[in-house]
């Protein structure tokens, strides 16, 4: 809390206690830390629906869906195309190898956590709480968030072990890339061993999560190609210059 001072009617002045949430919900400007966090949000956000909207496009070009040159119902045949791209997409994960799925729960699961608490902490920023969300106090000391987010990463990869049943990787990759999200969201504070969510140095933590979003999009990519690679070249006996291999006369 910070002293201030409210002048009265007589001229006396009172010293009066702010609250850090009311001086918080004063402010007209956001600090250039907030305003860079909030940038780089709208770039990746931006990115992602691109992505989106060019697979359901794709989907609607290929698919039963009427092009909008074709119906009058515009929205009608949009949402056909939006179900199809969906079916199209469990298909693919149903499809895919365990180790595709892990990897894609992983990422989904890390976006999610990072999106989310990112989200959340923004809007605790000038509210006590929102919904079953507010920030935790033990005693004086706040909990980040970040310690839950190593307890469940931790938790999720050593249950993976213990278990060794390659079945359950994919379930686990759901609560490890969620404490991963959460972790990486405060990276920023575990470098600077100070509170800079929100200033220039907190800037890093976004930076982070998405050089680590990329990695993992990346990674994804990569398992697609090579097992692509794998069923042109193990399973149906053609050499790596994609011409027969002798065996295959």
């Amino acid at each position: 809390m910070r002293m201030a001072v409210r002048r009265t009617g007589r001229g006396r002045a009172l010293p009066t206690l702010l609250p850090r949430r009311a001086r918080l919900r004063s402010l007209r400007i956001a600090p250039p830390g907030e305003r860079r966090t909030l940038a780089l949000g709208l770039v990746g956000l931006s990115g992602t629906a691109a992505v989106l909207l060019g697979e359901v496009g794709r989907v609607w070009r290929r698919g039963s869906a009427p092009l909008p040159a074709e119906t009058d119902d515009v929205l009608e045949a949009a949402g056909e195309a939006a179900r199809q791209t969906i079916a199209v997409a469990r298909a693919g994960y149903r499809e895919g190898s365990r180790r595709e799925a892990s990897v894609l729960n992983m990422l989904m699961s890390f976006v999610v956590g990072f999106g989310g608490v990112r989200a959340v902490a923004y809007m605790l920023r000038t509210r006590d709480s929102v919904g079953p969300f507010r920030d935790v106090v033990v005693g004086r000391r706040h909990i980040h968030h970040f310690v839950p987010g190593i307890v469940l990463a931790f938790a999720a990869g050593a249950a993976s072990i213990i278990s060794r049943d390659e079945g359950l990787d994919p379930w686990f990759a759901i609560p490890f890339g969620l404490g991963l999200g959460l972790t990486l969201d405060e990276s920023a504070l575990l470098l600077e061993l100070d509170d800079v969510y929100w200033t220039e140095a907190g800037v890093i933590s976004v930076q982070v999560g998405f050089a680590a979003l990329s990695m993992m999009s990346a990674l994804v990519l990569g398992l697609r190609l090579l097992a692509r690679g794998e069923r042109h070249v193990l399973e149906r006996g053609s050499s790596p210059e994609g011409s027969p291999s002798p065996e295959g006369g």
